[in-house]
Parts: structure tokens; sequence; C-alpha cells
């Protein structure tokens, strides 16, 4: 059985091999296209009981959906134009830009656009695309869509597999956001958002009626780009048109960092890795940037201007690696996410052990409430009414049964007693002898 481990190898025939392997795939690739293109011409799949290539490809051969999708369409372009086979052969182009071309080749372009797109990478193709053959602006709208199918509903769609006799694109329900070119400096932009970003969209469209009556999508887009840009800008390297003179510090000790030393690193670097490989080749990273120290802190590196600079987060571990050592440096990753594990797991019971606090201080305050409630009432169905048929008023029945509230225990005729003490100055009336008589006969 072969293995596929390599970690025997020293890192030059690594590099060696992997540049074999990738020329020696590009020539496979040719080939396959070659033979695709052959059986694709001969409908060698019929005899085989699949109604295309297609679908041969997929379920004889059993190439994924869109690698079969990709090989038929730069095949049957290849076959028309067999300078393909070699563009792909010699690495000039891949699959994919052959698929991108092949809508605009024809017999007058195929020479010019093969040489002009050769080395290029897809988004660069759709470049040169979109300058050749300018396409018209896609209309601003918000559309919404349905909610994505359930995985059991998808799982029951019946399947079709002899349907599809020509290679398509592949159809998600859910399509990927996406910025195409259609001519010199015009875009458009596919994606698809939520309730909350399509609410914050309408807000802003609001808030800009005045400058922008239309409310234009675009306009709104690159007005609140700008605002972002400008935030994100100054949280990053400081950032700003009017720095403060009192303040501008070009030195830093440790991992302290000066706003204005930020700022030159990054205008100097001009937002992008500074990383250059033996050959002269800069890494072309433009995001996850991290300010990198020439020397070390752990060595005593300050935070100057001449001494730092921008490191996208791969390069920067790579330079650590080479300065401390592999295994030290996994060491010390390991140390932080066990620290950061420890933290969130501390925050979380704290947080666990506030919410229950809060929880049973709630639940005893809510108890303490009903109680007291179902003792209001209770007072109120026993003493009140009784005062209140004796002609006294209710604030004045109120005032009287609190006189009770020592004695919850006591028979009625005694609270009720307790209650009238508070009215001794009112002389007692035939009724309030009958009542007083009336509570003894009923307790």
């Amino acid at each position: 059985m072969k293995s596929y481990s390599l970690s025997h190898l020293s890192d030059q025939t690594l590099l060696r091999d992997l540049a074999a392997l990738v020329a020696q795939d590009r020539t496979t690739t040719a080939a396959l296209l070659a033979h695709v293109a052959e059986v694709d011409a001969r409908k060698l799949y019929l005899p085989a009981a699949y109604p295309s290539m297609y679908l041969y490809c997929v379920h004889e051969l059993r190439l994924s959906e869109d690698t079969a999708f990709k090989r038929i369409r730069a095949a049957r372009a290849a076959r028309r134009f067999p300078a393909i086979f070699t563009a792909v052969a010699e690495g000039r182009l891949g699959l994919s830009a052959v698929v991108l071309l092949t809508p605009y080749l024809s017999e007058e372009t195929v020479d010019e656009l093969l040489a002009a797109a050769a080395f290029k990478t897809n988004c660069e193709i759709d470049q040169l695309l979109a300058q050749r053959f300018p396409r018209p602006d896609v209309p601003s709208q918000v559309q919404a869509i349905g909610p994505a199918l359930p995985t059991d509903q998808l799982a029951a769609r019946p399947v079709e597999p002899f349907e599809q006799h020509a290679p398509g694109p592949v159809q998600t329900l859910a399509q990927r956001a996406k910025v195409t070119p259609l001519s010199p400096e015009r875009f458009a932009l596919h994606l698809t958002i939520g309730q909350g970003t399509h609410d914050k969209l309408r807000y802003a469209q609001a808030l800009l009626g005045h400058p922008v009556p239309s409310g234009d999508l675009a306009q709104v887009l690159d007005r609140a780009l700008e605002a972002l840009i400008v935030a994100l800008e100054n949280r990053k390297f400081a950032a700003t048109s009017r720095p403060r003179p009192g303040q501008r510090r070009t030195t830093g000790g440790g991992r302290y960092i000066p706003a204005a030393v930020k700022r030159l690193v990054w205008e100097r670097d001009a937002g992008r890795c500074s990383f250059v490989s033996e050959a002269g080749q800069r890494c072309p990273a433009r995001t996850r940037l991290e300010f990198d120290h020439l020397d070390p802190v752990a060595r005593g590196g300050q935070a100057t201007a001449a001494r730092m600079r921008l490191r996208c987060r791969a390069h920067n571990q790579y330079e650590a690696e080479r300065t401390f050592g592999a295994g030290f440096m996994s060491e010390k990753r390991d140390a932080r996410r066990a620290a950061a594990a420890a933290r969130t797991a501390t925050r979380a019971a704290a947080a666990k052990a506030s919410a229950e606090a809060v929880a049973r201080a709630s639940a005893e305050a809510a108890a303490t409430m009903r109680a007291e409630a179902a003792a209001e009432r209770a007072r109120e169905r026993d003493v009140i009414p009784w005062l209140r048929q004796l002609g006294f008023r209710a604030d004045e029945a109120r005032r009287a049964a609190a006189q009770c509230e020592s004695i919850p225990d006591a028979p009625l005729e005694e609270r009720v007693r307790v209650a009238l003490s508070c009215f001794h100055g009112r002389p007692p009336s035939d009724g309030l002898r009958r009542a007083v008589g009336g509570l003894g006969t009923a307790a």
C-alpha cells in the first residue's frame, strides 16, 4: 500500500516533487480533456446506457457534478480550438479559465483571448472580459426570497438523473455573494441579505431622503462603505485627518504600538503584507494584517516605524516559528488557547451564578408580593366588608382594618371590635350593636 506520509522528505525535495506533480497534473488534464472530447464526439456514452456525456461522467466515471461540467465544457471548447490543449498542458490556462472564456471564443478572437488570459486569475479574466465585451448595468432592486427548504424536504425531492443531457451550472438554493464585472469600472453585486440587514438598508434610504431622494441602492451602499471604512481605519491603525500634536508618539515599549507608528507603517507598507520570498515575490494578502516587530518584543524590540512592519497572520506566525522554533510557538498557542478557554469558562460560570442569584431574588420578591397581596385580599374579604355594611367609607374601613394586622389569627368578632376601636369617638348606633351581635352569632 502506497504511503502518503512525506515527513521524511527534505524541504527542497518536497518542493521539487510538488512542482513536478503539478506539471504532470497539467499534462494529464490536457490528455483527459482530449479523451472526454473524443468520447463526447463519438457519443460512446449511448451504448453505455447514458443519454448524455454529463451523466456518463457523473455516474460511470464518478466525477462530481461541478468537475464533470467544467471538463466537458473545456473539452468541447478545446476540440473546437485545439490551442486550448496546449495552454492547459503548459499551465497558461486552468479549467475554470477555459470555462470563463468559452462563451467569447471564436475563430477571430481565440488567439487574442488565449494570449491575453494566460497566467491570469479568474478575477482578472472577469475584468478582461468586462473590458472587451461590456454588458449593461444590473438594475438596482431588492428581491425577497423564500426560506431554504429543510433537509428532509430536500431528501424527499425526486431525483431525475437522466433529464439533463448537457452539462450546466449546478443550481443551489442559497447563491453565494458575487461581484461580477460588467464593463470598465462597472460591477454587478449579487447577494442575499437577512431581514435585519434589509431593515437597516431601508432605514438608511429613509435617512438619505434629501441627499439621495431616489433611494438609489448603489449610492446608499457607497455612502455606507465610506462611513464604515473611516471607522475601521481608525480602529485598525488610528487613521485620522487631524492627529493630536501634543500626544504624537513614534516609539513605544513592550507590545504597545503608538497610533502615530501604526499610521506610518500602514502607509509605508500600503496596507499589504510585506513578506517577500527569496525569489522576490511579495505576499498579496491585504486582510487579517497584523503589526509585527522586526525585533521580537521578548528580546527588547521597540515599536518604532523603522522596526515595525505589516504581516498577514500566516506570515507573522511563520516568522515567529523561524525565530523561536515551531515547537515553542505551538506550546505558546496551546497555552493561550487553554487560558482563553479557562477565562471563558470562568465568565460563563460567573454569569450563570449571577443569573441564578437574580432568578432567586426575583422569585423571592414575587413570592413576597403574592403573599402580601393574598393577605391584603384576605383582610378585605374579612373585616372591611363588615365595616362597609356599618356605613363606614372605604378609606375609613381600610384604616380600621389595619388595626388588626397584629392579631391575624384572632376570631373575626375580636378583629372587628379592634377595628371599631379606632372610631371610639363616634356614638354606637342600633345598627352597629346589631352588627356586632350578629358577628358573635356568626362566630
